[in-house]
């Protein structure tokens, strides 16, 4: 393996750090982007018994208390039960944004990952075959042993570049749909808890600008 490395050159270095940077946020990723630390259900279950109890205090008190998305989410709902309804709706939207940064962090690294890898083993290419050339112009061609060290330089990086941009590519748009998909289930989840806290003890359904 450590053969293989060294063969590949000097670009085998930054392609190599790639991967591992890839891995090390995968592995964030999968740990972090989890139903239990986004969206639990036990949390959901909750906040509807809490709601329908009409005990908005205790439902802030437990909002506040949690770090979750869907809880920071819930709270700036709840927080403007006095509001219209589309200035609630408006408030759960933009603290739906605020949590989507934290779904998303990472992801446009794995992303110039995933552009970047298959370029640094291009590069490799070219340094690989400049190294041909020179040998064939100090030794010329009666010397493949020279030569097939250029040539597995510029294959190993290529391939090396290849083989950590596709999964990285693909784990990172793996991420995104799963981040994208929790928003609109949080967003989904606030509006419904809503219309409990609406109907146990009321808040005003009127739109921005309408007459009070």
């Amino acid at each position: 393996m450590i053969d293989y490395l060294v063969k590949g050159g000097i670009v085998m270095i930054p392609i190599l750090g790639c991967s591992v940077v890839a891995l090390g946020i995968t592995l964030e990723r999968i740990y972090f982007l989890r139903t239990g630390k986004i969206h639990p259900p036990e949390f959901v279950s909750k906040m509807k018994k809490v709601l329908n109890e009409g005990k908005v205090q205790e439902a802030i008190a437990i909002c506040s208390h949690n770090d979750w998305p869907i809880a920071k989410i819930m709270e700036a709902g709840i927080l403007k039960r006095e509001l219209p309804r589309e200035q609630i709706k408006e408030a759960i939207e933009h603290a739906g944004k605020k949590e989507a940064d934290k779904l998303h962090r990472y992801l446009a690294v794995l992303a110039t990952i995933a552009i970047i890898s298959p370029l640094l083993g291009l590069l490799g290419t070219v340094t690989g075959m400049i190294r041909v050339f020179q040998v064939i112009s100090v030794q010329g061609v009666g010397h493949p042993a020279a030569l097939a060290a250029g040539i597995s330089e510029a294959l190993i990086t290529t391939a090396t570049g290849l083989i950590v941009a596709i999964p990285t590519l693909v784990v990172h748009n793996y991420f995104l749909k799963k981040a994208n998909a929790y928003i609109l289930e949080m967003e989904s989840t606030s509006m419904e808890l809503l219309d409990i806290l609406e109907e146990r003890i009321g808040f005003h359904r009127k739109t921005t600008g309408a007459k009070q």
